[in-house]
């Protein structure tokens, strides 16, 4: 028998790698997204062109990241 399974990637398989992302960058940048999400749809809504609205939502969640990341704590570890 093995020990763990070829379908079996949870944490317990020995592994120490670190995480792709860390919860505070996980958490910062998913806010980004959403507030861009929304303003990009609420910019639609006001009979802007879809391409004005593409671009106000980038605005929106690229200049959004620095202040979510200031004023989201970091991880203590």
């Amino acid at each position: 028998m093995t020990e763990n399974p070829p379908g079996n990637t949870g944490s317990t398989g020995g592994s120490n790698e670190p995480p792709f992302l860390s919860l505070h960058t996980s958490v910062v940048l998913l806010t980004a997204t959403v507030l861009g999400l929304v303003i990009g749809a609420l910019t639609v809504l006001t009979g802007a062109p879809v391409a004005g609205a593409v671009l106000a939502g980038l605005s929106a969640a690229g200049t959004s990241v620095p202040v979510l990341r200031s004023h989201i704590g970091s991880s203590r570890e």
